[in-house]
């Protein structure tokens, strides 16, 4: 019943109540951003979703388009901005994605979307992380982030597909609360964010 009903009305009825509590910081960090990028304050993205489905993430942009000599962007490190680091560190970048639980393409709580690429490469048991819509925060968010390898944030993904319960999203959603307010585990050692996922060799 949850998981096929309840789970969506109640996080678009929280996504949208948080919405407006934000959208102060909201609009003064659109505000800002779009002075800092350009005229680009958010950052949109093709990632796979539920089954599989490609849907466009949105966050604040947090690093600038700056590319070298030979036109390729720049290393992460390099592009991020001085708001961007205070955002990341913060999550606040992740406020935007708010609008993509109210659409439906995400909900609160769930794996992470990741890159498009990664399908391709992914086992059997990887691909299970879609057996469920993309979240804001998951199980392995607040088990180590960033910072925790790509095969244990995969277990740790299905698991959280076997186990999908009202009372283990309300414990995401405050271990999350907490991980924020202490900026656990945002970056991997030497990283803005994970090191790419290439595969099972």
């Amino acid at each position: 019943m949850y998981k096929k009903y309840l789970k969506r009305w109640l996080e678009l009825i929280i996504s949208i109540c948080i919405l407006i509590i934000l959208s102060p910081i909201f609009l003064v960090l659109t505000f800002c951003l779009f002075i800092a990028n350009s005229g680009k304050p958010f950052f949109l993205q093709s990632r796979p979703g539920f089954e599989g489905k490609i849907f466009k993430v949105i966050k604040f942009k947090t690093m600038t388009d700056k590319l070298d000599e030979n036109g390729k962007l720049l290393p992460d490190s390099d592009r991020m901005t001085k708001l961007g680091v205070f955002i990341r560190k913060t999550s606040l970048d992740e406020i935007p994605q708010l609008i993509n639980v109210i659409k439906g393409d995400m909900s609160l709580i769930g794996p992470r979307p990741l890159l498009v690429q990664y399908l391709a490469r992914y086992n059997s048991f990887q691909f299970r992380r879609h057996e469920v819509k993309p979240g804001i925060t998951g199980w392995a968010q607040v088990n180590g982030r960033n910072a925790i390898s790509w095969e244990s944030k995969f277990h740790l993904d299905v698991w959280y597909v076997d186990n999908l319960s009202f009372q283990l999203d309300i414990k995401i959603f405050l271990m999350t609360i907490k991980k924020v307010l202490r900026s656990d585990g945002i970056t991997q050692e030497g990283h803005v964010s994970s090191q790419e996922f290439k595969g099972n060799g």
